[in-house]
């Protein structure tokens, strides 16, 4: 997800590997969803194939396409320089108006269940405490034995942080009744991932050891 290349950044880690996980785990995610949606939901959910596939070419491809022509229009017309100075720090906040905008419409279309059991939520939000953590320590394992620094922090958030908001939308637009179910479990995920990943940012040099002086 996007998450993946803004906290790699903010702790440190290498860039460039941190967006090749990120572009890497979208197409393949794109080819395997259908597959593994079909595996797990179909036996319980009623699930349309052909619906599935439209929207992930909707919500994950054709807007992949379009960045991808559109950051190149713009580096061709004014530079790579002016690029990351002017116009690549515009995007990211209209990205993240984006995604609280689909997390505030998933909350509230459950806003009643909420009031009415308020014990849901704790309900929904111990098995993501699990999952993260789970992630975390054996991403953790995993990148200090076998890589060094920069790497094994792009691994940890390429691993760790999921793209939360193709997966809301792909919910709430796939699935009809199931999905808007979902859509607050995925709504409660985007709470627990953004808050353990600034933790993990804190603990990073104590984890990967400091970062290495400015060349």
């Amino acid at each position: 997800s996007g998450m993946t290349i803004s906290w790699t950044g903010f702790a440190g880690g290498n860039l460039g590997a941190a967006v090749t996980m990120t572009v890497v785990g979208l197409v393949l995610g794109s080819l395997a969803t259908p597959l593994y949606v079909l595996w797990l939901l179909g036996a319980e959910v009623p699930v349309n194939m052909g619906s599935v596939f439209r929207q992930i070419v909707v919500i994950v491809l054709l807007p992949m396409l379009a960045g991808h022509f559109t950051q190149t229009w713009l580096i061709r017309k004014y530079g790579q320089k002016a690029y990351q100075a002017e116009w690549g720090p515009r995007f990211p906040p209209l990205s993240t108006l984006g995604v609280l905008g689909i997390a505030f419409v998933a909350i509230a279309l459950q806003a009643d269940t909420l009031i009415a059991r308020p014990g849901e939520i704790l309900r929904l939000i111990v098995p993501l405490l699990c999952l993260y953590g789970i992630n975390y320590l054996i991403s953790t394992v995993v990148a200090r034995l076998l890589l060094p620094r920069g790497e094994a922090i792009a691994l940890v958030y390429g691993t760790v942080m999921r793209n939360l908001s193709i997966a809301l939308a792909l919910s709430m637009n796939a699935f009809g009744g199931a999905g808007a179910e979902a859509a607050l479990l995925i709504a409660l995920a985007y709470v627990v991932q953004v808050q353990s990943a600034a933790w993990y940012v804190k603990f990073t040099d104590r984890i990967f050891g400091p970062r290495p002086p400015a060349a």
